[in-house]
């Protein structure tokens, strides 16, 4: 049996890797799960997986924690010290599908056994890329990307020889206000950007989807994981998501990844890895759909993008501060301190103030300087 963990499994990602590994008791030995203030869920899932052990993040519902799990003999524990000991536990593969900065420390830790970390939490590549593949390189473990952007480029390469790619295009839907008057979209609420057409995700990557934050994320994603340069890596809409990403080669070949838009197609691929598996997953009619539809996004509705071209060209500690002023910005539009249009700016001003204080350039990151730098962005970008 595979020893397997679930981190952040109360999220939409854990929650699908949940139902995958539910279906094949037999093959795994489930460690860990955690998860953040939905104990009833987490509990749930332990009980249900037959978990060793159980991680709330909220120190403050350990107890609730705890009653859920009277009797059953799995252990409860809570907080960041509970996440990283969880995260010591040897496993096989791991899911790292914690949202935002918090998912680093927990995977770094994981890649020590020599399994496979299968990588949802594209903050840690955004943060730290280097620093976390040379941790996978050091221990023997590899990374598998669950991103369904990132996942279809993996599936794409192949065997190819990455030296012989062109170009990598990854494909956006535009979000939820993709269609809205540009002079409109200040206005949007938490609930209109929280509303995504083709996707059924959390409020936080759904609100980053329709500012496409996410998908700025991805570019520098791409760069981190397939080392595709700034002027390799592109972002096209694609309303349908049925097209996730496409690779382009010398010789003018492009390769595409289609699928219908279900986490569970990259979780399972994962999951399964070298092995393909039949998956839960509606199959893709080309007939009834008829067509696909592709476009530039335009960077007046979308500056986000070329702020991440900008953090790429740039490099150093630049993908933790904007990460970290990302997330706060969306903290701001979510507590109704900031509108929606004014997110990207506040990232923009955030990369500006640390560059003129030269706190971005660095040839060797570690994990210090670059909690340090989502420190010092984050209480910058929610200055007045």
């Amino acid at each position: 049996m595979r020893r397997v963990s679930i981190f952040g499994a109360t999220g939409s990602i854990g929650q699908n890797t949940i139902d995958l590994i539910a279906r094949a008791p037999d093959e795994y030995d489930v460690v860990a799960l955690t998860g953040a203030s939905n104990v009833a869920q987490l509990a749930a899932d332990a009980r249900r997986l037959g978990a060793e052990l159980a991680v709330t993040a909220d120190e403050a519902r350990l107890p609730e924690l705890r009653d859920a799990l009277a009797g059953t003999g799995i252990e409860a524990a809570a907080g960041q010290a509970a996440l990283e000991e969880a995260a010591d536990r040897p496993t096989d593969w791991c899911m790292s599908a914690i949202v935002g900065a918090a998912g680093l420390v927990p995977g770094l830790r994981a890649l020590r056994h020599g399994g496979t970390l299968a990588l949802a939490n594209k903050e840690s590549l955004v943060c730290a890329g280097p620093l976390l593949m040379a941790e996978a390189r050091a221990h023997g473990a590899r990374v598998l990307p669950v991103d369904s952007e990132h996942s279809a480029v993996f599936q794409a390469l192949a065997d190819n020889d990455p030296g012989a790619v062109e170009k990598i295009v990854i494909t956006a839907s535009g979000g939820g206000l993709r269609d809205w008057p540009l002079d409109r979209l200040a206005q949007a609420t938490v609930e209109e950007a929280g509303s995504h057409p083709n996707w059924d995700m959390g409020q936080r990557i759904t609100i980053d989807s329709a500012s496409m934050f996410n998908k700025a994320m991805e570019l520098i994603e791409t760069h981190e994981y397939f080392g595709t340069p700034p002027g390799g890596i592109e972002a096209v809409i694609h309303p349908q998501s049925i097209v996730h990403a496409l690779v382009q080669f010398r010789d003018g070949a492009l390769m595409a990844h289609l699928g219908a838009p279900d986490m569970r197609h990259a979780i399972g691929f994962a999951l399964h890895w070298p092995e393909r598996r039949d998956l839960p997953v509606d199959r893709v009619d080309l007939t009834a759909l008829g067509s696909l539809e592709f476009s530039a996004p335009d960077p007046a509705r979308y500056p986000a993008l070329d702020l991440a071209r900008a953090v790429i060209a740039g490099g150093g500690l630049r993908g933790a501060a904007f990460n970290a002023a990302k997330e706060a910005a969306l903290d701001l539009f979510i507590g109704g301190e900031i509108a929606f249009t004014d997110m990207a700016p506040r990232v923009e001003a955030t990369l500006n103030g640390l560059e003129r204080r030269g706190c971005l350039d660095a040839d060797r990151i570690t994990l210090d300087m670059v909690l340090d730098t989502d420190r010092v962005a984050r209480a910058l970008t929610h200055a007045p």
